[in-house]
């Protein structure tokens, strides 16, 4: 990709320009309430729910799923991983307690 291909406008289906910036700022209101709790985030399409207790995550879940139900939105299921104790996530591996960069990138600041 181009630096010029990087900076160009994204349209999506929709037919608006920047959507990316409209689509994470939608996001951002629907799931407001629960970003506030500190246990949500959400980033484009992409959403991220950490919790220590498990009773709490599904709880939290709930509330995610039916956010987006409320406003027509839906996950795919077979893109959604679920309970999870380490995820990558924008180019980091969170863990309980710890968040890093991933091993390859390490590789490069190390070399």
């Amino acid at each position: 990709m181009t630096p010029e291909e990087l900076f160009e406008p994204t349209v999506m289906f929709f037919g608006l320009i920047n959507s990316p910036v409209t689509f994470q700022i939608m996001m951002n209101k629907i799931l407001q309430n629960l970003i506030n709790t500190r246990k949500v985030m959400s980033f484009i399409n992409n959403i991220i729910v950490g919790t220590k207790k498990e009773e709490r995550h599904d709880k939290i879940i709930e509330g995610v799923v039916k956010k987006l139900a409320e406003n027509n939105l839906y996950m795919k299921p077979e893109k959604c991983k679920w309970k999870v104790m380490k995820v990558g996530f924008l180019r980091v591996v969170i863990e309980l307690e710890v968040i890093k960069m991933k091993e390859e990138k390490m590789k490069y600041i190390l070399e």
